[in-house]
């Protein structure tokens, strides 16, 4: 009997969501997910603060145009569109808890509100609107397979990737903001790109990155959103810098738990040398790739 595969279509939604406009990125990135999915993709991928913009210019704004998870409107309005369409979508949104802000992703799917991640490393002034996030890094299980978020600046953090894929996820999936970095030579792809493809190389996972595009009160945003293969090579893009544009791969998730076996000696996550430092990272998530 042969066996049931994971094979599913990726995409990674380039956008330019214009800050304060709620309204307006909401309508904008729906239109982008019912494009996606009449290209048949069943995991669509959006920006890092897809709804509000990112460049805040006090607390108070960032306040305003923060949400409730999961009973704000957009929230809802994703939770809508992945029902009808019957999509998993992972998007960037800044989430109000009580007085606090968190720069976050959800994750909803035709029955609706899975999971929420919250950005633990923040990036420059985000420092002066959001906590840094609390909720470790996640892996939500669905019918697509074992699915891991996080947020642009996290990716610079080897601990982010390797905490997921130990808990068995099969693909990241990175809402992010990417600005330049200082020593980028213009010619080259951007630097997250590149960690991007070393961190799906040694963890053997998946990694899906959604850029936005634009510049944004003074700051450019890079482009360049692609997906990466469990082998570290990218299999959809990079996309450009500058254009709105819906990056697609199609890939099969049971590749990154099947093939972690390099030859017959090698398995990434198996030789980890825990007799060294501890399994887990000092988290406390419960291993699940084994």
């Amino acid at each position: 009997m042969p066996r049931a595969e994971a094979e599913i279509r990726v995409a990674c939604v380039q956008m330019e969501p214009v800050v304060g406009e709620k309204a307006r990125n909401v309508a904008r990135s729906l239109e982008f997910i019912e494009e996606a999915a009449g290209e048949g993709a069943k995991l669509i991928v959006l920006p890092e603060l897809a709804n509000s913009g990112y460049v805040f210019e006090t607390r108070e704004e960032a306040f305003s145009l923060a949400e409730e998870i999961p009973g704000g409107e957009t929230v809802s309005a994703w939770a809508g569109a992945a029902a009808r369409l019957g999509v998993w979508i992972v998007a960037g949104i800044a989430e109000r808890e009580g007085a606090r802000l968190f720069n976050s992703s959800v994750l909803v799917g035709p029955e609706g509100h899975v999971g929420t991640f919250r950005k633990a490393h923040l990036w420059n002034a985000e420092a002066l609107f959001f906590e840094p996030g609390d909720l470790g890094f996640p892996v939500f299980a669905t019918p697509l397979g074992r699915i891991g978020m996080c947020i642009c600046y996290d990716g610079w953090f080897p601990e982010s990737y390797r905490l997921m894929a130990l808990q068995g996820a099969d693909i990241v999936c990175v809402p992010t903001n990417w600005v330049p970095i200082p020593g980028q030579d213009p010619k080259r792809e951007a630097m997250a790109n590149i960690l991007c493809m070393a961190a799906a190389h040694s963890n053997s996972i998946f990694i899906a990155a959604a850029d936005r595009v634009g510049t944004e009160r003074g700051q450019p945003f890079n482009g360049q959103s692609l997906i990466v293969s469990y082998t570290g090579w990218p299999i959809g893009g990079p996309a450009g810098a500058t254009e709105e544009v819906i990056v697609y791969a199609d890939l099969n998730l049971s590749d990154a738990r099947r093939k972690r076996n390099w030859n017959e000696y090698n398995q990434v996550l198996r030789d980890r040398r825990t007799d060294l430092y501890g399994e887990m990272l000092g988290s406390d998530a419960r291993i699940g790739w084994r």
